[in-house]
């Protein structure tokens, strides 16, 4: 392996190759001195001619000159017992020389991964954009450039769909060394990337004047955020959705439709509580600090939006508050005591109550067909036939057509007549004791 050098014993050509190799792999030239001088002092040993089993190189970082220990080395304990210099030889033999570039070819790549460990090492919370270069039901793998990403089925979102060649971001959740290179972890999922992307969208996040103190999220359907000023003339809420919802918007874009609540954040802990159930409208909160509960009385119409779909706005209350969150409506509260204890963080509305909620109405209803079939009242359309027809002369088997006001087809859109006045026949006139109009059965007034 021959070099090419000048009068003055420098190896120009090896020299511009490294500085070229460091250019474009970005790996420091002391590396790659180390690792060339690995390499030849493995290949020494197999050059023709040589007796030593291992030697030491050195080389001239100004003129790339090569100067070869040949070392003695004990066996059993490894320890080197002498170091004697030699002449260098003119040139390397074909083994020598591939088994150089083997060693050199693996260097450059450890070289290369832990520049690139130490680049993603300390970067755990940040955003990525990477590529998407392969999917399927384990993994997601995004290119980054130098690196790859691994995005596991439990970091993704389930109602997202990857394709190949997608720019998709990604929050760092860790980093690990392995032996093929550093594994770097993103997730879509993490709440910490709903709060990257609005510091990316806000600049008043960014400037330290509003906080997001906390965040619940359930990936794909629904956030809370909870936000607070540093500045007394700034508007946390107003600040986070920015002008006509630009900023707001461009989060939503970026999580592919995903609803987003901005609160304001509360010292308060039962005005915390309220505002966290917004967009439900409470009444009333009643706190308990030691047990760090809530009663939260809701308007009779307000509950199931307070509570959510399969008690989605409740829970993601309950965490973003850390309180738990009993939910109740104003007939329920007033009806008696809080109901057990439903559990932190997962509020869930009993089958029971789902029914009671909707059973409010229908009760109603039973309640006014209940009156209505009391004495002096019209009673409700039935299987029975009417009094009046039980009274009125048995109709012929030949002319069903016949009817009256009273039968039961007029039953059906209009109410029967009083229970005192059902023993005449439908339509006919009711004289007044004192001869005065009366109204009949069927709804006129007769003279």
């Amino acid at each position: 392996m021959a070099k090419k050098r000048k009068d003055d014993g420098r190896n120009l050509e090896l020299i511009d190759a490294l500085a070229v190799l460091e250019r474009d792999k970005g790996i420091p030239a002391e590396s790659i001195w180390h690792a060339l001088e690995d390499a030849l002092g493995a290949a020494y040993p197999k050059t023709p001619g040589v007796t030593a089993t291992h030697a030491r190189i050195e080389m001239d970082r100004s003129s790339a000159q090569i100067k070869v220990w040949e070392q003695e080395v004990d066996e059993e304990t490894g320890e080197i017992v002498s170091e004697n210099f030699v002449e260098t030889p003119a040139a390397l033999g074909r083994i020598a020389a591939q088994t150089a570039k083997q060693v050199i070819t693996q260097r450059l790549r450890e070289a290369e991964r832990e520049i690139t460990f130490e680049e993603y090492e300390g970067r755990e919370g940040d955003i990525i954009m990477g590529t998407v270069e392969q999917h399927d039901p384990r993994a997601t793998v995004l290119s980054l450039g130098k690196a790859d990403a691994l995005m596991p089925q439990g970091e993704q979102v389930p109602r997202e769909r990857y394709e190949v060649g997608d720019r998709v971001r990604g929050y760092i959740c860790e980093v690990r060394r392995t032996l093929k290179g550093p594994t770097i972890i993103v997730s879509r999922t993490h709440p910490g990337l709903v709060r990257k992307l609005f510091e990316m969208e806000v600049p008043e996040i960014q400037d330290g004047l509003v906080e997001i103190r906390a965040i619940a999220r359930e990936a794909g359907h629904r956030t809370k955020i909870a936000v607070a000023s540093n500045d007394l003339n700034i508007d946390p809420v107003g600040a986070c959705v920015g002008p006509k919802g630009a900023r707001v918007r461009a989060v939503q874009n970026e999580l592919r439709g995903e609803k987003i609540d901005i609160v304001p954040w509360r010292d308060d802990p039962a005005k915390l509580v309220a505002e966290a159930l917004q967009p439900a409208r409470v009444r009333d909160v009643v706190v308990d600090e030691a047990n760090k509960t809530a009663v939260v009385v809701v308007p009779d119409n307000q509950l199931s939006l307070a509570i959510g779909k399969e008690g989605q706005n409740a829970r993601l209350a309950a965490r973003l508050t850390g309180w738990r969150i009993d939910i109740k409506s104003e007939s329920q509260y007033s009806a008696g005591p809080a109901q057990p204890d439903r559990g932190l963080f997962e509020p869930v509305v009993p089958e029971s109550r789902r029914r009671g909620i909707r059973s409010d109405s229908t009760a109603g209803e039973q309640q006014a067909e209940a009156t209505d079939a009391a004495p002096g009242s019209a009673a409700p359309e039935s299987d029975t036939t009417p009094e009046s027809e039980a009274t009125a002369p048995e109709p012929e088997a030949t002319a069903p057509e016949a009817s009256s006001p009273g039968t039961p087809a007029q039953d059906a859109q209009e109410p029967e007549p009083p229970a005192a006045d059902a023993g005449e026949t439908g339509g006919s006139e009711v004289p007044a004791a004192d001869g005065a109009p009366r109204e009949s059965a069927d709804g006129g007034v007769r003279p």
